[in-house]
C-alpha cells in the first residue's frame, strides 16, 4: 500500500470530527473568493514556477495530483489494503500529514483549501466537479433545510476528497515547493481589498412563517405530488435546479424512529420538498387555538371596546388636525365650465356625438338624386334658403274682389249719398269702406294707370323687408276639452233623482232632522217647538212632543238597542223616548228601565268649573208623561248635538261658549266635561270621528281635531272660507266635507293635507247643510239657492289613488221662505234615499 494513502487516512479520522463542527468555516469563503480572484487575473504560481529551472516538480505534482482517480480512494479495494499497511508506512504517512498541516497553519487556519485554485487552473474537469462541490458547500447551491444529517453527510464526504487531493504527493520537494506556492498565494489575497460578507445557511422555518420559503424552496406549483413518484427529484427550485428526493421510509423506520426521535409527536413531512419539519411551540399553540375556534392570534383582544369613529354626533373637534381643502368637497369650476360649453355646443349643433357623425357618414355615402325640374315649395326640411332658420313665407295679398273690376256690379259702385260720405272722411282715408273709388269702364283697355302704383308696391316692399315674421304657436282648445273626463251618471246609479212623498204637520220652519237605526223613523225638531215622529214608508205623524220653546237640533241615538232621541231646545237638553207606539215596545220599555235608575254618586261628581255650566236633572212625572227622561240645562242656548259611534257620549256646541263652548254628556254616568281651557274661536259645530277617539271642531274659519286620549290638538285643517256651516265625515272616516256660508262645499283628504283636496262651487248660495250616505258612495249638500246637489264619492282603499267625485243630480228644492230654502238633509240608513227640512214647514224625500 503507497504510504501517502496511509497518511491520508490517518488525516480523514482526524479532520472529521474538525469539520463536522465547523460546517460554516472560513474556507468555504475563501473557495470562493480565491477562485473568483483566479478566473480575474492570471494565476501567479503559475509564473513562479515557469521561472525555477526544475519545471518538473510541477509535472511530477501535477500527475500526482490528477491521474489517479479520486474515487477510488474510498473504493474497498482502497480500504483492503489500508488495513494491510505496515507501521512504517504509517509513520511516513504521519510525517507527510504533519508537514500538511504545518503548511495549513502557516496559510491562517484556511483548513488547506488555498491548493484548490492550482487545481482549478491546470485540470479543467476536475474545476468543474469541485466548483460544484464548492457551491454546495458554501451556500450557493440549493439548500434542503430541515434534514441536518444529510447535509453533515455530504459536507463530510466534500471535505474528505479535499484532504485527499492534497495528500497524494509523496515527496518533500514536492511539498516543499507547493507550499512556497501556497504561502505566495496567500500574499496575493492579502493584498487583495474585496470584502464580502460571509453566506450564513439559515433554517428557513426559523422565522414560524413558512408559506413564502415553500414557495421559494419548491417551484414545481400546485401540481399533484404523485407526478414525480416515478422521479428522483420532488420539484425545481428557483434556478431551476432539481430538488432531490430525500430517502423513504417504509413502517417499521417510522415505527423505530417514533420510539427513539423524543422530538416526533411534532414533526410533520412538508409535502412540497419530503422533509421533516419540527413544529415550535408557537405553532403547537396557534394549531391548538385555531382547533379550539379561538383567534390564531393571542395578542388580538376581540372583546375591546368599540370606538364609534363616525357617528351622528357632531363632535367638537374634527378627527384630523387640519379642515379639508375647499376643492375636496366642491366641484372644479374649470370642469364645469368645460361640460357646459359641450353641452351648449351638443345642443347648438355646433358639435355632435360620434353616432350623429357616424349616421352623417353613413348618408354621406349613400348616393344623391334631384329633381331638376321641382320647386321651391317641393323642397325638404332642412333644404330650404340658405342661412335661414325655419323660413317664413311672405303672407300673399288677397284677391281682387268685385269691387276693384274694372266693371263692377251695381250695388258695388257709389250713390250721392255714399259719395257725400267718402268725401267728407278725406281727412280720415282709414275709416273709409274702400281704399279705392270704384268705377265703371267700358273696357279693360280705358282703365287708367293708377297713380299711387308704384308707392304701394314700395311700402309692401319694405314691409316684406323690415317687418318680422314669426311663427306663433297657437293652441286651438275647444270647450269640450277642458271639462275633466268624468264617468256617466248612469254608471253610477242608485242616487235619488226625484221626490216621492211630501211630510206635512208642522206650523214654522223644520230646523233638524234624522233617521232612527233602523230608517223605519224620521224624528224632525221645528221653531214651533214640537218634535215630531214620522213614519219613513208612508208619511204618517206617528207622535207629536211639544217642549215649549224652538227646537234647533234633534238627534236619534246610534245605539240599535235604545229608543232613545236628543233634542235641544233652547238652554236645554232632553233625552226622549218616542214610547211604545214607535218601534218595538221591549226597547221602549228597556230604556226606561235604564235612565229611570240613577247612577252612583260618587260617578256624578264633576268639577265646580263643569258644575257652573251644566246641571243634570231627573224628569218629573208630568215631563215623563210626554216622553223626557232626562233633562241637562246649560249656561247658554244649544247650537248643535252629535252622538258617538258607541251612544253612550254625546257633544252639544253652546252658542257663544268661548272655552266651555263644547261639552261631552256621558249618558251612562250622567256627568259632563269640559274639554277646553281656552277657547279655540267661534264655536259652529263639533263630531266625533266614527272610529277613532277624535273630536272635529269647527270654528269660523278653521276645522280643528283633537285626540281625546293624548288630550291634544292633532290637526287644523284649513277649509279657505270666510264662515263654515256645517261639517260631515266620511262614514271611514278618512275624509271630511265642509260647508261654508260662501257658496262653497270643500272636501278633505286627511291623510293627504291640511288644504282642501277639491273645492266645490255647486250652488248659488249659502250651503247650510251636507251629508254622506252610510253605505253608498253618495253626499248631498244644500243651502239657500232652490238645488239639492246629490254627487257620488268614491274613496278608494288604495292610499295612492285620489277620490272620484262626480256630481250626479240637482233636485229640486221646495219654495223658498224669505232667504231661507232647505236647512237639513240626512241619507237613509239602508237605501238610496234623501230626506230634507224645508223652510216651508214640510219635509221631503227623494228617491
Amino acid at each position: 500500500m503507497p504510504p501517502y494513502k496511509t497518511g491520508l487516512l490517518k488525516r480523514k479520522l482526524s479532520d472529521e470530527s474538525k469539520e463536522i463542527e465547523d460546517n460554516n468555516s472560513k474556507s468555504d469563503e475563501d473557495v470562493g473568493l480565491i477562485r473568483g480572484e483566479l478566473d480575474a487575473e492570471n494565476d501567479s504560481t503559475d509564473s513562479e514556477h515557469d521561472d525555477d529551472d526544475n519545471a518538473a516538480s510541477d509535472t511530477e505534482r501535477d500527475e500526482i495530483l490528477f491521474h489517479d482517480n479520486a474515487d477510488s480512494l474510498l473504493s474497498d479495494e482502497a480500504n483492503e489494503s489500508l488495513a494491510e499497511s505496515s507501521d512504517l508506512t504509517d509513520s511516513e504517512g504521519d510525517d507527510e500529514s504533519e508537514d500538511a498541516e504545518s503548511s495549513d497553519d502557516e496559510d491562517g487556519d484556511s483548513n488547506s483549501d488555498e491548493d484548490k485554485p492550482e487545481k482549478v487552473k491546470e485540470t479543467k474537469p476536475t474545476t468543474k466537479a469541485e466548483s460544484e462541490d464548492s457551491g454546495a458547500e458554501s451556500g450557493t447551491g440549493p439548500t434542503l433545510s430541515g434534514s441536518s444529517d444529510g447535509s453533515k453527510k455530504k459536507k463530510e464526504r466534500k471535505v474528505i476528497k479535499k484532504k485527499e487531493f492534497k495528500q497524494k504527493p509523496t515527496k518533500t520537494k514536492a511539498v516543499q515547493k507547493s507550499n512556497d506556492s501556497i504561502d505566495a498565494l496567500a500574499n496575493k489575497i492579502k493584498e487583495t481589498n474585496v470584502t464580502i460578507q460571509p453566506v450564513q445557511e439559515k433554517d428557513e422555518y426559523e422565522s414560524g412563517d413558512t408559506s413564502d420559503e415553500e414557495e421559494r424552496v419548491n417551484t414545481a406549483g400546485a401540481v399533484p405530488s404523485w407526478w414525480y413518484d416515478e422521479y428522483e427529484h420532488v420539484g425545481y427550485d428557483v434556478e431551476g435546479r432539481r430538488i432531490a428526493r430525500p430517502p423513504r421510509r417504509d413502517r417499521i423506520d417510522e415505527f423505530l424512529r417514533k420510539c427513539e426521535d423524543p422530538e416526533f409527536w411534532r414533526t410533520v413531512r412538508d409535502p412540497g420538498t419530503g422533509q421533516d419539519i419540527i413544529l415550535s411551540k408557537q405553532d403547537l399553540e396557534l394549531i391548538a387555538r385555531i382547533r379550539e375556534g379561538r383567534v390564531p392570534n393571542p395578542e388580538h383582544d376581540e372583546y375591546q371596546p368599540w370606538v364609534e369613529w363616525f357617528s351622528r354626533e357632531v363632535l367638537a373637534t374634527p378627527l384630523r388636525a387640519f379642515p379639508e381643502h375647499k376643492r375636496s368637497f366642491l366641484p372644479s369650476r374649470e370642469e364645469q365650465r368645460h361640460v357646459s360649453r359641450i353641452v351648449h355646443a351638443l345642443k347648438m349643433g355646433w358639435m355632435k356625438t360620434r353616432k350623429q357623425i357616424a349616421e352623417e357618414r353613413k348618408k354621406n355615402k349613400e348616393h344623391k338624386f334631384y329633381d331638376l325640374w321641382g320647386s321651391s315649395a317641393g323642397v325638404g326640411e332642412g333644404e330650404g334658403t340658405r342661412g335661414v332658420q325655419r323660413h317664413v313665407p311672405a303672407p300673399r295679398r288677397a284677391p281682387p274682389g268685385h269691387a276693384e273690376s274694372y266693371n263692377p256690379p251695381p250695388e258695388y259702385l257709389l250713390d250721392a249719398k255714399e259719395m257725400k260720405e267718402w268725401n267728407k272722411l278725406q281727412q280720415t282715408p282709414w275709416k273709409r269702406k274702400y281704399t279705392f273709388l270704384p268705377q265703371r269702364h267700358g273696357a279693360l283697355r280705358e282703365v287708367a294707370a293708377y297713380e299711387r302704383f308704384t308707392r304701394e308696391r314700395f311700402l309692401r316692399c319694405l314691409d316684406l323687408y323690415l317687418a318680422p315674421r314669426a311663427i306663433k304657436m297657437r293652441l286651438t282648445i275647444s270647450p269640450e276639452d277642458l271639462v275633466p273626463k268624468l264617468p256617466s251618471p248612469r254608471d253610477l246609479q242608485p242616487f235619488p233623482t226625484t221626490e216621492v212623498l211630501k211630510f206635512t204637520g208642522h206650523t214654522d220652519l223644520v230646523r233638524s232632522i234624522d233617521f232612527d237605526p233602523s230608517g223605519q223613523y224620521v224624528v224632525s225638531g221645528s221653531d214651533d217647538g214640537t218634535v215630531k215622529i214620522w213614519e219613513t214608508s208612508s208619511g204618517r205623524c206617528l207622535r207629536t212632543l211639544a217642549l215649549g220653546c224652538a227646537v234647533s237640533r234633534v238627534a236619534w241615538t246610534p245605539a240599535a238597542g235604545l229608543s232613545l232621541l236628543a233634542a235641544a231646545a233652547g238652554t236645554r237638553l232632553l233625552l226622549l223616548n218616542p214610547g211604545a207606539g214607535v218601534g218595538a215596545h221591549r226597547v221602549a220599555q228597556r230604556t226606561d228601565d235604564l235612565l229611570a235608575d240613577p247612577p252612583p254618586a260618587r260617578d256624578v261628581v264633576m268639577d265646580e268649573r263643569t258644575a257652573a255650566c251644566v246641571q243634570w236633572e231627573a224628569a218629573d212625572a208630568a215631563q215623563w208623561a210626554r216622553g223626557v227622561r232626562v233633562v241637562v240645562t246649560h249656561f247658554k242656548p244649544l247650537l248643535h248635538l252629535s252622538w258617538h259611534a258607541r251612544g253612550d257620549y254625546l257633544a252639544a256646541t253652546v252658542e257663544d261658549g268661548g272655552a266651555r263652548g263644547v261639552l261631552v254628556h256621558q249618558l251612562s254616568r250622567r256627568r259632563s266635561q269640559l274639554p277646553f281651557r281656552r277657547a279655540p274661536g267661534r264655536l259652529q259645530c263639533a263630531v266625533f270621528h266614527p272610529h277613532r277617539p277624535l273630536l272635529f271642531v269647527a270654528t269660523q274659519r278653521v276645522v280643528r281635531v283633537y285626540d281625546l286620549v293624548k288630550q291634544e290638538l292633532v290637526r287644523k285643517l284649513l277649509a279657505g272660507a270666510q264662515w263654515i256651516s256645517s261639517l260631515a265625515l266620511h262614514p271611514a272616516g278618512d275624509n271630511l266635507l265642509v260647508a261654508s256660508y260662501d257658496r262653497k262645499c270643500m272636501w278633505f283628504d286627511l291623510e293627504l293635507s291640511s288644504k282642501p283636496y277639491q273645492t266645490l262651487r255647486l250652488h248659488g248660495g249659502a250651503v247650510r247643510a251636507v251629508a254622506f250616505h252610510p253605505r253608498y258612495p253618495l253626499f248631498a249638500s244644500a243651502g239657500d239657492d232652490r238645488y239639492i246637489v246629490v254627487s257620488h264619492g268614491m274613496v278608494y282603499n288604495d292610499l295612492l289613488q285620489n277620490p272620484l267625485l262626480v256630481p250626479l243630480k240637482q233636485l229640486r228644492a221646495p219654495e223658498p221662505r224669505g232667504e231661507l230654502c232647505v236647512l237639513d238633509v240626512r241619507f237613509h240608513p239602508a237605501q238610496p234615499w234623501l230626506l230634507a227640512a224645508a223652510a216651508d214647514h214640510s219635509l221631503r224625500l227623494y228617491a
